[in-house]
């Protein structure tokens, strides 16, 4: 017997798909069409830019909700104030988010005010670089590179889009 009743999915077009991106100011998760990304998508509860090209400050509370929440990929650079390599990649590491910020986050931990996270990482030197979607480690990297390698190592350790 025959239907009268399409399929649902033959009625209805199909969405776009959406990603979880989490407000570096609120925690607030935001669903973002993938292809929006680069029209530079504002938080829906405070009105910052999601997608800024800027590292966000991280600590221990914010951690969670910034890296666990994101279904785009995160590079998150623990460092330290002390540490030599560290200060000297952070122009390249601020310049490769800027290139990759319509298709991941990054962020700063800063090893010495974040014990618990570093730990829990088992972070044993500095610059450490890790990616993370979904709050699960993809990637680590220790050392200082240059914006070309930091772009390049993420493209190759991040992951297929997850929408």
């Amino acid at each position: 017997m025959r239907h009268l009743r399409p399929d649902f999915h033959e009625m209805a077009p199909e969405a776009p798909a959406k990603l979880v991106v989490a407000c570096a100011r609120c925690a607030t998760a935001n669903r973002v069409p993938a292809d929006r990304l680069a029209d530079d998508p504002k938080c829906g509860k405070c009105g910052a830019s999601l997608l800024d090209g800027k590292p966000a400050v991280l600590d221990e509370q914010k951690f969670e909700s910034f890296v666990g929440r994101s279904e785009l990929p995160v590079v998150v650079d623990f460092w330290a104030e002390w540490c030599g390599p560290c200060r000297a990649m952070a122009p390249a590491f601020e310049r490769a988010a800027a290139e990759l910020k319509a298709s991941a986050r990054f962020a700063k931990v800063n090893a010495d005010a974040a014990p618990g996270l570093s730990a829990r990482f088992g972070i044993r030197s500095i610059p450490t670089l890790m990616v993370f979607r979904a709050g699960k480690e993809l990637a680590r990297i220790s050392g200082a590179m240059d914006a070309r390698s930091i772009v390049r190592w993420v493209a190759a350790h991040a992951g297929p889009p997850s929408a």
